[in-house]
């Protein structure tokens, strides 16, 4: 399960500055950031290897696009991969809100998904999730702000999304109008380890299962293999359209380090 923060058109440096967790089996085969051509798209983001999707990624032009599951207890079988969301939405020259109207009908196909679309150089942010099962999508326009993004809808108050939220703020009110330094906010807020009270956990799964996620770094044994925390990502993009794209990565019990800097380049 991931957890994601930003804050969007409210900081005077960054239109946009996001923090995100990937959780997933330590041994599923993934690449770390990196480059990469779909269909004639330049993409830059991580990618799943086995089924090819993606859950944070920005394009050449200055779209960004960050996925994360749903907690729940059933899912659909032979379900379309939800990775390959952001890839049609960066690959798209849709609007974000178009874009999330578009996924209206076949949204029921996919597992539960929560859905961030953005287009940096129109100002423009949208949520979508396919969640609650049995409702119509979920279509909101992102405002000015903080958010936090967890495994509910965005912005709702579960413990981890609530203790980021208020990590996330106390840092950014410590930087300031100055730049901020994305390996330290890493450090300090996506490496937070602390459990909840188990009290305060929502119940969909088992309590212990639901124990163990509820971190912000989630570390995990299961007789899959270990689970966990395996990519942190800090995606900057200033006013003056400079993208920063800096990724810590697990790779066979080792940490690494990548950052990719480019200049957006608008549609012609």
């Amino acid at each position: 399960m991931c957890i994601a923060a930003f804050i969007w058109q409210a900081h005077p440096l960054y239109p946009l500055l996001l923090l995100q967790n990937r959780d997933e089996y330590h041994n599923r085969p993934t690449k770390p950031v990196a480059w990469w051509d779909v269909d004639g798209c330049e993409i830059l983001g991580g990618r799943d290897e086995v089924a090819g999707g993606t859950w944070l990624a920005c394009s050449r032009q200055g779209r960004v696009a960050c996925l994360t599951n749903v907690l729940e207890l059933h899912h659909l079988p032979k379900a379309k991969t939800r990775g390959d969301l952001p890839i049609l939405f960066l690959k798209s020259t849709k609007s974000p809100m178009e874009f999330a109207q578009q996924l209206i009908t076949d949204a029921h196909q996919y597992k539960g998904f929560n859905l961030i679309l953005a287009d940096i150089p129109s100002k423009s942010m949208v949520y979508a999730s396919n969640r609650p099962k049995g409702d119509d999508i979920n279509i909101q326009q992102v405002s000015p702000g903080l958010h936090v993004l967890s495994n509910a809808n965005l912005d709702s108050p579960c413990p981890k999304a609530l203790r980021l939220r208020k990590s996330f703020k106390q840092m950014l009110n410590k930087y300031g109008n100055n730049e901020v330094m994305v390996k330290e906010m890493v450090e300090k807020l996506m490496e937070d380890k602390v459990k909840a009270d188990k009290s305060k956990l929502p119940g969909i799964c088992a309590l212990e299962w639901e124990f163990e996620l509820s971190s912000i770094f989630v570390e995990t044994d299961t007789p899959l293999g270990l689970c966990g925390t395996r990519s942190t990502i800090a995606l900057t993009i200033s006013a003056g359209e400079e993208v920063g794209f800096y990724e810590k990565y697990l790779e066979k019990g080792v940490w690494f380090e990548k950052t990719i800097n480019y200049h957006i380049h608008k549609y012609i």
